[in-house]
């Protein structure tokens, strides 16, 4: 009788040891990803900006058409689904998206405790997004997750302690920075990049930095043909965070990639903030209201209210050093483009043999162009030497590309309006390059310590700025 129940004891014991082996090769798997169609299956949360539908705007061959979305219900719900209904039915190069939703109140804990899908995509509310990214890494999920990943301090010190989770987990969290997409940039990397051509970048001062980049946005806006209705926590800094935490990521990003290309960036050792201040843009009601659709402000927003004019903290300057070079960021908001425009941007990159230079404005048509002009101590033909080299380089990846000259020294690099990629179109292109990371693995080390370094920056700057009001 003791041997038998010593064998039932012991098949038991065996039984649940093979039970649990079984359950972790299962969980490994789920993360194990070879580029086999429909193996990425992922699982958006809580959608309230409009970049977690473009992010599915167009299809790709390894992610899943069953998607999961886990969210409260309400307005943000109905508009992500909406986009991507649209995306369904449009006659040209449509998705096939079947979407499963769960809208219960315990959305979080009915998708951690389900633990369906293998990537999380992550768009909307700001003041949540943090924990949303740090309880989705402990929950064995890879997170895509829209910028910015911290509003404030808090935020970064969870976010730093959750890329240590994902080296335990094995799980990657990426930053979805669509600007590194942009053709210009991408070859203002390659310019400021060859030592030939532009030498290396000159340190600069704090009243006169060597890097200066700007970017303009607008509250009032058209989205895939379609006017853009923003949440009414859209224009409350402590929920979608001001523009120094938020639309300077992209700028900070920028300095990193193009600048730095490949090397890791310690905020500890490489990082110092000289100055930052920050300022409001102020609306109506009837502007708000035309960007809401709410015909008055809601009570969370009466302490943003002076003079019945609503003051939205999304204007911010930040001056700091990385690796000694002294840089200039400025996010601005207006309300609405003025006629023929959009959100734009402008760089000024100043390099030992040249400078680099985005210009976006009304002598430009609101059209973004790219420009280099040599040092005065260049030598003009060993200049322009150096810059065909180039030039015919890049022609290697972007047959059109040619450079013209316009002043004395100075050149238009020419990149045809046919070829430049919509901003829209840099969302699936950011989608696809995380795919390629989870399935090779090789996401590099400087992807995580310039992230990090990125919103040590932002949230160190807005601290900066609201003491110094």
């Amino acid at each position: 009788m003791k041997n038998l129940l010593y064998t039932i004891m012991l098949i038991s014991v065996v039984l649940v040891f093979l039970s649990c082996k079984k359950q972790q090769e299962t969980t490994d798997d789920n993360n194990q990803f070879s580029g086999r169609e429909g193996e990425i299956e992922l699982v958006v949360l809580d959608p309230g900006h409009f970049h977690a539908s473009l992010l599915q705007k167009f299809p790709q061959q390894q992610v899943s058409d069953t998607v999961l979305v886990y969210a409260p219900e309400g307005n943000e719900l109905q508009q992500y689904l909406h986009s991507i209904e649209e995306y369904n039915r449009r006659s040209e190069n449509p998705t096939h998206w079947y979407v499963k939703v769960y809208s219960g109140s315990d959305y979080l804990e009915k998708m951690i405790g389900e633990k369906k899908g293998n990537v999380v995509v992550l768009a909307g509310n700001n003041s949540k997004k943090t924990e949303y990214i740090s309880k989705s890494i402990l929950a064995g999920y890879n997170v895509l997750s829209d910028k910015p990943m911290a509003i404030d301090k808090a935020g970064f010190e969870l976010l730093e302690a959750t890329y240590d989770s994902t080296r335990a987990k094995d799980v990657l969290l990426y930053d979805v920075m669509t600007e590194r997409y942009d053709i210009l940039n991408t070859i203002t990397r390659v310019l400021v990049d060859s030592e030939e051509l532009f030498g290396e970048v000159q340190a600069g001062t704090a009243e006169e930095p060597a890097i200066v980049m700007q970017s303009v946005h607008h509250y009032f806006k058209e989205v895939s043909g379609n006017v853009l209705v923003r949440p009414a926590w859209f224009y409350d800094v402590e929920q979608q965070g001001e523009g120094i935490a938020d639309v300077a990521t992209h700028l900070v990003d920028l300095v990193n990639w193009q600048c730095f290309p490949d090397e890791v960036i310690d905020y500890r050792t490489d990082v110092h903030i000289t100055s930052a201040s920050h300022w409001p843009t102020k609306l109506t009601l009837a502007d708000f209201t035309r960007s809401t659709r709410l015909d008055s402000f809601p009570e969370f927003l009466q302490k943003y209210l002076r003079n019945n004019m609503l003051e939205v903290f999304a204007n911010g300057t930040v001056h700091y050093q990385i690796k000694g070079k002294n840089v200039a960021v400025t996010a601005l908001w207006d309300y609405e483009a003025p006629e023929g425009g959009g959100d734009a941007y402008s760089a000024l990159i100043k390099g030992t043999k040249a400078t680099v230079e985005i210009v976006q404005d009304k002598e430009e048509n609101y059209i973004k162009q790219l420009y280099i002009e040599k040092g005065k101590a260049t030598d003009g033909k060993v200049f322009e030497s150096a810059l065909h080299k180039v030039v015919v380089e890049l022609q290697k990846t972007v047959p059109s590309i040619s450079s013209k000259r316009v002043a004395e020294g100075r050149y238009l690099i020419i990149v045809p309006l046919e070829d430049r990629k919509g901003h829209e179109d840099y969302f699936g292109m950011v989608a696809k390059k995380y795919f390629e990371f989870l399935i090779a693995r090789n996401m590099p080390e400087w992807e995580i310590s310039n992230t990090i370094a990125k919103y040590y920056i932002t949230t160190t700057a807005l601290e900066m700025a609201k003491k110094d009001m």
